[in-house]
This record gives structure tokens, C-alpha cells and sequence, in this order.
């Protein structure tokens, strides 16, 4: 489990001020973006689209902005992307004191799984929570925080508190938020409904010649009836 290392980031200054020139940066695949925060003024840049996802991939939390010469640790803030292709259209750096922790959001990876006895009786791994909020120095964000789930059987739970966490590191969530479950095979769950559909099926169902019975006894009741009168007249 790494920890983020930085990495730099060459940008270069632009007008904040222009949709038409921010479309025309766009076009060339040139990123807009801001750095704020810290004791220094706002800064409006351009950075190259490829080399921006290559540098937040690879650095984690940390990047050294350089803008106009200037170097400066900062942080990705907020990212707004394409609805359609989903391509960074603008983003937002904030300036860090690397000797200050920060929070941030970081992926939980499961690992182990294929080793545990409930994937080979067959269940299946859910994880309903895959990010997590920790605590630490800049540079001391880790890329991401494993959680092992070798030891699950089926009907199994882990917690976040069973996650492995570099020293240095804070996780802010509930330490009992259930991160990951070994559920049951989804065929057997299918066939379990379906059973339990196919119960409430008959249960529902009029007994086998009940409805002709209930016709005869009425029919029976009339000639009965026409008889009695035959008699009496």
C-alpha cells in the first residue's frame, strides 16, 4: 500500500475572464482550472489534459503546481467533468502546508477474496462502501487503504476497523461501518424465491373441483326444492 509521493505539473497562466478562449483551450485539450487556498491569491491556469490525469494518477493526493515558474504543493479539490465523455473540463486546486494534515477521500480496495472459504462454497463479495475518509500529512495520504476478506465465510461481515491503515494515517469513518459481506450464492437466492413464489402459489389456489362441488350443492338444493313442492301439491 503505497503512499502518495508528488509529482510536478507544469500549467500556464491565463485570463480568468473569456468563455471564448476557454472554449478555443478546451479545443486544443487544455484543461482550465484554479489554485487558491493558503496565503497566496487566486491563480487561473491552463494544463495540458493528458499530463494532468498522468500526474493525478500517479501522485495521489500531492502535486507540485507550477504556474508561471511558481512552485507550490497543492491538492486536487473538485474536478468537473464532460456529461457525455466525462473529460475534465475544469479544475480545482487548493494550496497545502505539507507539515499540516488535511483530510481527503481515498478508494478502499478489497484484497484476499479468491482465497476466502465463502468464494469457494461459491458466495459472492459485496462491497457497498468503496471510499473512505481519512486524516494525515500531504504527503502521508495513502493512494488507497486495504481491507482483507480471506478469512469470510458466507453470512460474513468486516468491518472498516479491520482495514489496514499506515501509521500516521486517521480513517474519520465509524470503525463498525460494515465495508464488505460474503453473501450467499446468487443462483441459490434465485431458487429460494422461487420456491418460496411457487408456495404461495398453490397456498393461493382454490382446492381442485371445489368450485364444481359448490355448483352441484346449489343445483341439488333446487331439485330438492321442486320436489318437496310436487309433493305438497
Amino acid at each position: 500500500m503505497a503512499q502518495s509521493t508528488s509529482s510536478t505539473l507544469n500549467a500556464s497562466p491565463r485570463d480568468p475572464d473569456g468563455s471564448r478562449a476557454t472554449r478555443r483551450l478546451r479545443r486544443e485539450g487544455q484543461v482550465p482550472g484554479v489554485l487558491y487556498g493558503g496565503e497566496g491569491e487566486p491563480v487561473s491556469f491552463s494544463v495540458d489534459g493528458r499530463e494532468l490525469r498522468a500526474a493525478l494518477h500517479a501522485s495521489g493526493a500531492v502535486v507540485d503546481l507550477v504556474v508561471g515558474g511558481t512552485s507550490e504543493p497543492a491538492v486536487l479539490k473538485d474536478a468537473q467533468r464532460h456529461p457525455v465523455r466525462g473529460e475534465m473540463t475544469h479544475v480545482d486546486f487548493v494550496r497545502v502546508n505539507l507539515n499540516v494534515a488535511i483530510q481527503a477521500v481515498v478508494p478502499l480496495i478489497v484484497v484476499g477474496a479468491e482465497e476466502s472459504p465463502g468464494i469457494v462454497e461459491g458466495g459472492v463479495v459485496d462491497q457497498p462502501i468503496r471510499e473512505v475518509n481519512v486524516e494525515a500529512l500531504p504527503n502521508e495520504i495513502p493512494e488507497s487503504i486495504e481491507i482483507s476478506a480471506a478469512g469470510l465465510n458466507i453470512g460474513e461481515t468486516a468491518p472498516l476497523s479491520a482495514a489496514v491503515v499506515p501509521p500516521g494515517v486517521t480513517l474519520l469513518d465509524e470503525a463498525d461501518l460494515v465495508v464488505v459481506s460474503m453473501l450467499a450464492p446468487r443462483l441459490e437466492v434465485e431458487e429460494t424465491i422461487e420456491e418460496e413464489t411457487a408456495l404461495i402459489g398453490d397456498e393461493g389456489a382454490p382446492a381442485e373441483g371445489a368450485s364444481d362441488e359448490g355448483d352441484g350443492g346449489d343445483g341439488g338444493g333446487d331439485e330438492s326444492g321442486g320436489e318437496s313442492g310436487d309433493d305438497a301439491g
